[in-house]
């Protein structure tokens, strides 16, 4: 909390009166580009539950949970995973943040926390404005084609019957999928398919927007056109939050890293600087 506390003071205007010119500090290279609070994340925590898979007849299925009917078993173990652990810090207009650490530190975990999509166990996620996640994952129609996929994607987003025309043909030319665009997705690659669903959602201006992984598929052109386009939304949107585990993607892009390990903050600040600690860990 004394991390967070700090962290808005710098943020609160001070009365010019009160400050000595010994007193008055020159703002951060990391946040010479940034404006007010967009999200705050203060002393989260959070836990969820996972059964325990000792063999294929205890996994959580209907067929199973019947057969343990009968037999008059008990149910699968279960255990509380605490997969984050007092997170706090601020996120402000025109951050690029990048989120770097193992497999299991809680990345993805924060994304979805600060998307609203889990519910904090401890703590609070204040928001200005509506947060998007986009993820390799992310729900689009399989059956349906690439065209259908992106008019319905837009207007998921709120996107007006005459923006999505508008923003159509940039769209398929960004995801670079080309004529597959009359094609059911179930004939993509997954790299179509994250191309696809990074042009559609990054169509649209956002307050916040969660990038996880999204730019792990691809070749180098697409990589350069995706940091071209996060460092636009950083100048016309509200902050940008990125997960990937290729460094020079976040180096590039961002303006600001926070280093996640087993669930808490073990650094954050300057790309370059926590980057280089990371590598050396």
């Amino acid at each position: 909390m004394a991390e967070l506390t700090e962290e808005l003071s710098q943020v609160a205007p001070q009365d010019p009166k009160t400050q000595t010119p010994s007193e008055t500090r020159e703002p951060e290279s990391h946040d010479s580009t940034t404006g007010t609070p967009t999200v705050i994340v203060d002393d989260l925590h959070i836990v969820y539950k996972v059964y325990g898979s000792a063999g294929d007849a205890e996994k959580g299925n209907a067929a199973n949970a019947l057969m343990r009917l009968l037999r008059r078993q008990g149910r699968p173990q279960m255990k509380e995973v605490h997969a984050v652990k007092g997170v706090s810090f601020v996120a402000h207009h025109g951050d690029a943040i990048g989120i770097i650490g193992r497999n299991g530190s809680g990345k993805s975990t924060l994304l979805r926390a600060i998307a609203g999509l889990l519910p904090p166990h401890k703590g609070a996620v204040y928001t200005n404005g509506q947060p998007s996640l986009l993820g390799v994952n992310a729900a689009l129609m399989k059956e349906l084609t690439g065209e259908r996929n992106i008019i319905l994607g837009c207007y998921a987003m709120g996107m007006t019957p005459a923006e999505v025309r508008e923003k159509y043909d940039e769209i398929v030319d960004f995801s670079g999928i080309g004529e597959f665009v009359q094609f059911p997705m179930s004939t993509y690659s997954s790299g179509m398919g994250a191309r696809l669903r990074f042009a559609i959602s990054s169509a649209k201006t956002h307050d916040v927007l969660l990038i996880d992984e999204a730019l792990a598929t691809g070749d180098r052109e697409f990589k350069r056109k995706s940091q071209d386009r996060i460092k636009q939304m950083r100048q016309s949107a509200g902050t940008v939050f990125l997960v990937a585990h290729n460094l020079d993607v976040i180096e590039e892009t961002c303006n600001r890293v926070i280093w996640l390990h087993k669930g808490k903050i073990r650094m954050q600040g300057d790309p370059q600087e926590v980057l280089e600690a990371y590598n050396k860990a």
